[in-house]
């Protein structure tokens, strides 16, 4: 038999390619939640919402990837879906954990999130990791540190890239929490990279902070500065087993002294000070009813509530300085003063505030 030539073949291929092309649209209609915004996809939101309803852990992940995305028909569609979801959500306790790299953040989490579902709760997790200030890329290998806690049918852990948004804290980790909460996580933990203002911007979006620090690695009270011991809700020594469990509670001694010269977020809550072992899984139940406290405290006084309230209001000035300097940015007149300027206050020949000025002025 003659092979065809290959004009025969494409002529062949071509009517089975559309075909192709054309169940890949269709399936893409019904199947896919990660497209733009128009009329014609919100059905794929309806899909993808109530997937995230049942808990289902890949349309989970699906949904966060949207919110996380930059595209603008991908962030239309985001926010159709927060809309929907919103009514099912707030019913979390929410956990910020922080710590100096090498404090054992997320081997602390994973044997917290552990005794959590050990208490038949769902533990979701939002690591957000460091991006590259040159390449913009993250290694993002908080599941591989967390194997067991990420084994759990109970637990979703999700690494994030910071992406150089304030403090190391991901652009959309507020949403990522939110979604979290509709899936009917019980606790939503949110691990910071630890450095600069990760903190600041942590402890704007949970309800309870945690601080875990080490004891033995020199002065430890030259390791905190003042304003995480004015924002912490609990310091937890970690690594306080073997030969540095007395180096462990000498440092509470010395944390607690410092924490009476600051004054505190709460009126009514004097932040504790513990030690534990996340190795060996000790003093997790200790952490944990510090947590219920803190949290039946402050709902009976109403700061919870007035705590949340003000996230809220601190979110959305965020989202509006962010859509202004977006906005702003994208204006082709404004790009090409910042290409001239720019090369100007590099050569030296205009000061950056007078640059900025002028730009400003448009």
């Amino acid at each position: 038999m003659d092979n065809p030539g290959p004009m025969t073949k494409a002529a062949d291929a071509a009517p089975e390619a559309k075909r192709r092309a054309a169940g890949r649209d269709a399936g893409t209609a019904r199947t896919r939640p990660d497209v733009g915004g128009d009329a014609a996809t919100r059905p794929d939101v309806d899909a993808l919402a109530a997937g995230v309803e049942r808990g289902d852990r890949r349309l989970l992940a699906k949904a966060i990837t949207l919110v996380e995305s930059t595209r603008a028909d991908h962030q239309d569609t985001a926010q159709l879906l927060l809309e929907r979801l919103l009514p099912k959500t707030g019913g979390a306790v929410r956990i910020g954990i922080t710590g100096v790299p090498g404090v054992g953040k997320s081997t602390f989490i994973e044997a917290f999130g552990l005794y959590l579902i050990g208490l038949r709760k769902r533990v979701a997790v939002l690591a957000v990791d460091p991006s590259s200030a040159r390449t913009g890329g993250s290694i993002l290998g908080d599941k591989t540190r967390m194997a067991r806690l990420s084994g759990s049918p109970d637990a979703f852990i999700r690494p994030s890239p910071s992406g150089g948004s304030l403090g190391g804290v991901a652009r959309r980790t507020r949403e990522a929490m939110l979604l979290c909460e509709a899936a009917g996580y019980d606790v939503v933990i949110v691990e910071t990279v630890g450095v600069g203002q990760s903190e600041v911007a942590v402890h704007a979006m949970v309800d309870f902070f945690l601080v875990l620090m080490l004891a033995g690695a020199g002065d430890e009270l030259q390791g905190i500065k003042k304003g995480i011991l004015e924002i912490a809700d609990a310091l937890a020594i970690n690594k306080a087993d073997g030969d540095n469990v007395a180096h462990a509670q000498q440092a509470a001694t010395q944390y607690v002294a410092a924490l009476n010269l600051f004054r505190h977020t709460s009126p009514t809550w004097d932040p504790p000070v513990v030690t534990v072992s996340a190795r060996e899984s000790r003093g997790m139940d200790t952490v944990w009813n510090i947590v219920e406290d803190h949290r039946r405290k402050l709902a009976a006084t109403g700061e919870l509530a007035a705590k949340r309230r003000e996230q809220q209001r601190v979110w959305f000035w965020s989202v509006v300085e962010e859509g202004i300097k977006a906005r702003f940015l994208a204006r082709n007149d404004v790009r090409d003063a910042l290409r001239d300027l720019e090369a100007a206050v590099a050569d030296g020949r205009v000061s950056p505030t007078a640059a900025a000025r002028q730009v400003l002025d448009l």
